[in-house]
C-alpha cells in the first residue's frame, strides 16, 4: 500500500494563493461579502502569528546571543548586519529612482487640483532614538514594540553571558522556551494555506479592476524595480559574500516570499523566514539575531516604493526633480527606514517624510493611497528576502573569520 505523500507547505501556500486570486476575481462586485465573511478568517490567522512573534523574537535573540557566549562576537555580527542593511537600502532607493525615471514618460498626467492627504505627524529623530529603549519590562511585550523587545533581548543576553556559570538555569529555561515557542509556531504555520487564501481573496475582489486602471504603470514600475533589486543586488551579495548559488537561495526563499506577498507583513513572515534560512545553511545563532532585527528595521522594498512614488507624484504635478533632490531622497529614505521602524503603515509615513524633504506636495500621496496594499505586497517580499540574504551573508563571513583564526 502506497503512502500518501503530503504536499510541501510552499506548494500548499502557492495553491492557496492562486485559488484566492481566482476566488477574488469571481467575487468582484461582491467585495463587501469577501471583506465581511472571508477576510476575518485571514485576520484570525494573522492574530495567531502576531501572538507568537513577540516570544519568538525575544527568545530566539536571547538564545542566539547566549549560544555565542562572547559579547565581541555579538558586536561583530551586529555591525555587519546594520552596514549590510543600510547599503542595500541605499541601493534600493537608487533603483527605485532609476526605474521611476525610466517609466516617467508612461506615467499619466492626472488631475491634481482636488487631491487632499493629511500627512501623519513626523516623529522627531531624537524621540525615535529615545523610543528604542524600554521604560517598562511588560509594555514592549504586550504592545509588540519590536525595537524595544530586541533591545531587551540584547541587554538580558549580555547580562546572562557576563554572569557566567551561575546563570546556567536561566540558559536552560530560555532554550526550553525557545523550543516550545518554535513548536507552537510550527502548529500555527500549518494554517498558512487557509490564511493566505482568506487574506488575498478580499484584496483581489476589491482592487482587481483598479490594477488595470490609470495606476497600472506606476505599479508595473515598482514591481519591475522590486524584481531587479532581488535579482541583481541580493543575488550578487549571496554569490560573492554568502558563497551560495543565487538560484538555490531564491528557491529556498520561495515559501517565505509567497507568504509575504499574501500577508504584507514582514514580522508575520518571520517564523517562515527563519525556518527557510536555517534550511539554506545559515547559522541558527545568526539567523536568530539578524532576521528579527531585519523584520523591524530593514525596508528595501519600501525604499524602492519611495523612489518610484516620488518620481510618479512629481510627474503628476509637472515637477522635474534635480540631482541634489534625488540625493536627498536617497539619504532621507535610507535613514527613515530605521526611523519609522515598527510604525503601522510605515510605507506611508516614510513617503510623507521623503516628499517633505524635497518640497513635493504631500497631497500627492492620495494618488497612490488607494492601491497601497498592492504596492505593499511586493515591497514586503523584497524586505524579507533582504533579511534572508543578510543572514546568509553574515553566516558565511563569520564562518570565514573563524577559519582564518584557526
Amino acid at each position: 500500500m502506497k503512502e500518501n505523500k503530503k504536499l510541501p507547505l510552499a506548494t500548499q501556500i502557492f495553491i492557496a494563493l492562486v485559488l484566492g486570486i481566482i476566488a477574488g476575481l469571481c467575487l468582484q462586485g461582491y467585495a463587501e461579502f469577501a471583506e465581511s465573511y472571508i477576510k476575518p478568517f485571514g485576520t484570525i490567522f494573522l492574530n495567531l502569528l502576531k501572538f507568537i512573534v513577540v516570544p519568538i523574537v525575544l527568545f530566539s535573540i536571547l538564545s542566539g546571543i547566549i549560544s555565542m557566549s562572547d559579547i565581541k562576537k555579538v558586536g561583530s555580527i551586529g555591525i555587519k548586519t546594520i552596514v549590510y542593511y543600510l547599503c542595500t537600502t541605499a541601493l534600493a532607493i537608487l533603483i527605485g529612482l532609476g526605474g521611476g525615471n525610466l517609466f516617467k514618460q508612461f506615467f499619466p498626467i492626472l488631475e491634481t487640483s482636488e487631491l487632499s492627504y493629511e500627512a501623519p505627524e513626523g516623529v522627531p529623530f531624537m524621540d525615535t532614538i529615545v523610543g528604542i529603549f524600554p521604560s517598562n519590562f511588560i509594555a514592549p511585550l504586550s504592545e509588540a514594540t519590536m525595537l524595544q523587545v530586541i533591545v531587551m533581548a540584547i541587554l538580558l543576553g549580555f547580562a546572562i553571558i557576563l554572569v557566567g556559570d551561575e546563570a546556567a538555569p536561566a540558559v536552560k529555561g530560555i532554550n526550553s522556551f525557545n523550543l516550545i515557542f518554535m513548536k507552537c509556531m510550527e502548529m500555527i504555520l500549518k494554517l498558512s494555506p487557509l490564511g493566505v487564501f482568506c487574506l488575498i481573496c478580499p484584496v483581489v475582489a476589491a482592487n482587481g479592476a483598479t490594477i488595470l486602471g490609470s495606476l497600472a504603470m506606476v505599479l508595473l514600475a515598482a514591481y519591475v524595480c522590486y524584481f531587479i533589486h532581488m535579482i541583481l543586488v541580493y543575488s550578487f551579495a549571496v554569490k560573492t559574500l554568502g558563497g551560495m548559488n543565487p538560484i538555490d537561495f531564491l528557491k529556498g526563499q520561495l515559501p517565505a516570499m509567497i507568504f509575504a506577498f499574501s500577508s504584507s507583513s514582514s514580522v508575520g513572515t518571520l517564523p517562515i523566514n527563519m525556518k527557510g534560512c536555517e534550511k539554506m545553511g545559515a547559522d541558527k545563532e545568526i539567523t536568530s539575531f539578524v532576521l528579527p532585527l531585519g523584520a523591524t528595521i530593514n525596508m528595501d522594498g519600501t525604499a524602492i516604493y519611495q523612489g518610484v512614488c516620488a518620481i510618479f507624484i512629481s510627474a503628476c504635478y509637472g515637477i522635474d526633480l534635480t540631482i541634489p533632490q534625488m540625493l536627498t531622497i536617497i539619504l532621507t529614505a535610507t535613514l527613515a527606514s530605521i526611523g519609522t521602524a515598527g510604525v503601522p503603515g510605515a510605507g506611508m509615513v516614510m513617503l510623507a517624510m521623503v516628499l517633505a524633504s524635497v518640497g513635493l506636495p504631500l497631497d500627492g500621496i492620495a494618488l497612490v493611497a488607494g492601491v497601497d496594499r498592492i504596492f505593499d505586497m511586493g515591497r514586503t517580499v523584497v524586505n524579507i528576502t533582504g533579511d534572508a540574504s543578510c543572514a546568509i551573508v553574515v553566516s558565511n563571513l563569520e564562518r570565514k573569520k573563524q577559519m582564518n583564526r584557526k
